[in-house]
């Protein structure tokens, strides 16, 4: 017994060590692993200063420096093609950037002009090394925080976890909650099936403009590009329901990019089709996606008193120039982002406004022209500031600094005011409308009255005759 006692003793003690050694080894590993996420963070740096010093060469050098121009034009051939290779000392490979993220979108954005395809490899190398940077002191304990809470409620927490982001494991989940809780008046089991099933009875009058939306609906994502991939039919059978569902709307271009959103994040179809309803009829104000665009015009024109109010320096540059913002803010608002930021940045901008409302629309759409505006402000002829205006969102890469801008730059917001705004303008721009249609009417009563009588010749016919 003495000696079983004495070897357990030991084996007890050899067991703390081992745990000991365990534990530093744990700690160590992760230090390496924070270390190794900080250099290849700072190599993404590195050659993103790289790319973006060749791209001011190849602006700078004319066309009579031809050496120079050729070297530069082959130097910046290799480096879009370069990968991080093989590292020579412990064979360790550094993280290529890929292809596709982890939603299906092209990480390298997709620029039909061959000039910004240097800008786009810049894009996606600051997008990885604020990701890279960002994961060990941000991700992770945003990720535990997820991780802890159990049922989700509304609270003061829940709101601010939702601003910051939600971890891709968690998104689905939560992404349901927010969306029961602004459906659950309208939900009804079996409705959706309900609907699909109308569609297979009688054909719907919006099926062909939703066919050839299908073929434009995000052609930089491979779920939706793939021959073989089946978000498509899924796509259509949601939009065919919706359409049944809200025949006032029936179906209103851009519908396709918010459902697809949906799709690729809950991979369900019902749950999709809802977030459709979700954000249609109970988010997004009353004739938003209506014939006339009525609630998304006043929204146009409330985010321009804005703006004035909170960057006057930029809204003087570009009513100096006679450039007019809503020509790109108009589908900012109509799809929220879909078409113009990065994934990362979009679903984050999405996770907030799933639970908080329009008013996150607004304020992205001011802390973005915020974000832009040192380089807004140096362009000086109006076409340069509308060719820059046209993709400059995509440019944005730091999802922290974005959030911060939109949530604390750009306070205060009282909903009261936005409400007030939205019901003034909206009064104004229905007396418009309703000018415009005393005009039209006018007008074609004086055509009815010019018009020839049936059966009269007029004078030139006459003379033709004689």
């Amino acid at each position: 017994m003495e000696a079983y006692r004495t070897q357990n003793r030991f084996l007890n003690s050899e067991i703390h060590q081992v745990t000991k050694i365990w534990r530093k080894a744990a700690e160590k590993e992760r230090a390496l692993l924070m270390k190794c996420a900080y250099l290849q963070a700072r190599n993404c740096q590195v050659e993103s200063k790289y790319l973006a010093g060749l791209r001011q060469l190849q602006e700078a050098v004319g066309e009579e420096a031809s050496e120079c121009s050729e070297l530069l034009k082959q130097l910046t051939q290799e480096a879009l093609q370069w990968e991080a290779g093989e590292a020579t000392a412990d064979s360790v490979r550094l993280s290529p950037i890929s292809e596709y993220d982890e939603y299906g979108f092209l990480t390298v954005p997709d620029y039909e002009v061959e000039d910004l395809k240097l800008l786009a490899k810049i894009q996606a190398l600051e997008v990885r090394s604020h990701h890279l940077l960002a994961h060990e002191a941000v991700e992770r304990p945003l990720r535990e925080r997820w991780a802890a809470m159990g049922e989700l409620a509304p609270s003061a927490e829940l709101k601010q976890l939702l601003r910051v982001g939600v971890p891709r494991e968690h998104r689905p989940r939560v992404w349901t909650w927010l969306i029961r809780r602004r459906v659950q008046a309208l939900q009804a089991p079996g409705r959706y099936q309900e609907l699909l099933s109308r569609g297979q009875a009688c054909k719907q009058p919006a099926a062909r403009q939703i066919e050839l939306d299908l073929n434009r609906t995000f052609p930089n994502n491979k779920h939706f590009t793939c021959p073989t991939s089946s978000f498509p039919d899924k796509l259509r059978r949601v939009l065919l329901a919706f359409s049944w569902q809200n025949p006032t709307i029936g179906y209103c271009q851009g519908l396709n990019r918010l459902a697809a959103i949906a799709l690729l994040i809950l991979n369900e179809e019902e749950s999709a089709f809802w977030c459709l309803v979700a954000i249609v009829e109970t988010i997004m104000p009353a004739g938003y996606y209506s014939k006339t665009l009525l609630a998304s015009q006043v929204d146009q024109r409330v985010l321009q008193d804005l703006l004035s109010e909170k960057l006057p320096r930029l809204m003087a540059h570009v009513g100096q120039h006679r450039v007019d913002l809503s020509l790109i803010t108009f589908n900012w608002f109509l799809v929220v982002f879909t078409d113009s930021l990065i994934s990362d940045i979009l679903l984050r901008v999405w996770d907030a406004f799933l639970y908080e409302g329009t008013k996150v629309v607004f304020r992205y759409a001011l802390a973005i022209f915020k974000y832009n505006e040192k380089e807004i402000l140096r362009l000086q002829d109006s076409l340069e500031i509308y060719q820059y205006l046209r993709f400059f969102t995509k440019t944005i890469c730091n999802s922290q600094k974005l959030m911060s801008i939109a949530f604390n730059d750009m306070n205060p917001f009282p909903m009261k005011q936005l409400r007030q705004l939205r019901a003034a303008h909206r009064e104004r721009l229905e007396a418009e409308l309703r000018e415009l249609e005393l005009l039209k009417a006018e007008y074609l009563e004086t055509r009815a009255g010019l018009a020839v009588p049936e059966g009269c010749a007029s004078e030139d016919e006459g003379e033709g005759e004689a």
